[in-house]
């Protein structure tokens, strides 16, 4: 039988049964499901239907689902979903006819559909409103509607031509992927595994999606190769994100407390119900490890198994083919692979890494919000804190700062060596969560401009965005070394002590 995972209880499946059914399930949304495979940990095809476009093939439907109690369909018995205006388009038929069947769920069906006016062929998912007999099932739709208008214009989500409604039915029409899943193409390489350079140019465009996800305050919550896929079949053909069924828009400072996701890609904090975004890398690097070795960084017979290695266990990179493989890849996974979240590269950072980079160039980086939030919170640090931070950035050499370089140069909007008032109110109101009034960009600034000149600097820029904790982990011994040439710019006299003199020299408090 299979095991749940569900926002109420994790439990393991017995080790001694068939390949059994990982099932994630977020507030009793759709489910999406992962086979666990019987040893040797090799990659394998889940055993459910094609998909497209985002809506899975017949899956097991957990039993004994609880149904929330506070949200009962009342009505007289008919469903919520037959009660609800959506506030859709009611013209679909006039737009769009429907053609072959792609696949089917427990919600709908997906279709090739015409669009009338040019016939061009798109995708059009089907919902039936009966079945959404309870609120949270006509909240899944319209979050999935608002995620997918959130995104459009990415080129590596598919895009999102609209939505509609009749009295049965909800129609999404979007963007057919007709190059089959990113899992598919794993399986069909020989050994399952992808060239280096072929593998860089995968990930580059799921960490794009992701990048583009946390600026707009979305975490997707279930990153897999099954959720990806190609445009065509051509080699080159562009990799899209389709399935935004477990995504969920968070809130500033907030973390999401219910465990989520597919048993093999889901990060440490989700299982210790304290995640966001960062959620979103870790699945990243774990199909990265994929991509490159054919086999899974995790993994165990059972659920309980795979999270107790996730949770405990570091990513083998002893084991063949990893002594063939580049140093600059390995670091790019161990930097993904990172058990703490605030030591984990952001999406954005892991983007102007060397490894993946390569072929890339800044202008293709987005604005990491890690970044931005850093600035945000320099404002509030104390003076000495501010000066610490800054003697600690002037020791770092400029590899150690590229993925900074890149951020700052994305900002400079004007690329003459400083960030303008202007340049920053651009940058902060890209991050779409956060709301800062005029006069909070302004003290923003002002915290960060060391020289009070009006402008900010890289080396005032470094300060203010520094990722400490990536420091620490990463290099334990160079940290070391960073640290205390930090603290020897205000031990003048280097007896091991700051005074309060020296304090006063070194930075006028």
């Amino acid at each position: 039988m299979g095991s749940c995972f569900s926002t109420k209880k994790v439990s393991g499946s017995n080790s001694s049964t068939p390949p059994a059914t990982a099932t994630a399930n977020h507030h009793h949304r759709k489910e999406t499901t992962a086979t666990i495979p019987t040893p040797p940990p090799a990659i394998k095809k889940p055993e459910t239907n094609a998909k497209h476009n985002g809506h899975e093939g017949q899956k097991n439907q957990p039993k004994n689902q609880e149904k929330p109690n506070s949200t009962k369909p009342g009505g007289g018995g008919v469903p919520c979903g037959k009660r609800t205006d959506f506030g859709y388009d009611k013209d679909f038929d006039v737009k769009y006819s429907i053609g072959e069947l792609l696949g089917h769920g427990h919600f709908g069906y997906t279709y090739v559909g015409i669009d009338k006016s040019n016939g061009d062929r798109v995708a059009v998912k089907k919902i039936d409103k009966n079945k959404m007999v309870y609120p949270i099932a006509v909240e899944d739709v319209k979050r999935e509607v608002k995620i997918l208008k959130a995104l459009a214009g990415h080129e590596n989500v598919v895009h999102f031509y609209d939505a509609f409604e009749d009295d049965s039915y909800v129609y999404i029409a979007m963007e057919l992927c007709e190059g089959g899943e990113l899992l598919d193409r794993i399986l069909s390489k020989k050994d399952s595994r992808y060239t280096e350079l072929d593998a860089a140019v995968i990930v580059r465009q799921m960490l794009k999606v992701a990048a583009e996800c946390h600026l707009q305050g979305l975490v997707h919550r279930d990153m897999k190769p099954e959720n990806f896929l190609f445009k065509s079949p051509k080699d080159d053909s562009q990799l899209k994100a389709t399935d935004f069924g477990l995504s969920d828009f968070i809130r500033p400072g907030k973390k999401f407390k219910d465990i989520v996701g597919s048993a093999y890609y889901v990060a440490p904090e989700v299982l210790k119900r304290r995640s966001g975004p960062e959620s979103d890398v870790w699945s990243i690097g774990v199909i990265t490890y994929i991509l490159l070795s054919g086999q899974r960084p995790f993994w165990d017979k059972t659920e309980d198994g795979i999270f107790k290695e996730v949770l405990k266990k570091k990513p083998d990179f002893r084991r063949k083919p990893w002594p063939h493989i580049s140093g600059s890849a390995i670091d790019f996974v161990r930097k993904l692979l990172v058990k703490d979240p605030r030591a984990r590269l952001t999406a954005a950072q892991a983007l102007s890494h060397p490894w993946v980079r390569e072929g890339g160039s800044a202008s293709d980086i987005p604005l990491d919000i890690s970044v931005l939030n850093n600035m945000r919170q320099f404002v509030r640090y104390s003076r000495l804190k501010q000066f610490a931070l800054r003697a600690l950035a002037s020791t770092l050499d400029e590899q150690e700062l590229s993925d900074l370089r890149d951020q700052f140069d994305a900002i400079d909007v004007d690329k003459n060596g400083v960030i303008s008032l202007e340049e920053m109110r651009q940058a902060l109101a890209k991050d779409l969560p956060w709301r800062l009034k005029d006069s909070r960009v302004v003290e923003i600034l002002q915290a960060i401009d060391g020289n009070t000149d009006g402008l900010v600097d890289f080396s005032e820029f470094v300060a203010a965005t520094l990722h400490v904790h990536q420091l620490e982990e990463h290099n334990t011994l160079m940290w070391q070394e960073r640290s205390k040439a930090a603290f020897e710019q205000f031990d003048v006299d280097r007896d091991g002590y700051i005074t309060l003199e020296e304090l006063q020299m070194v930075s006028s408090l």
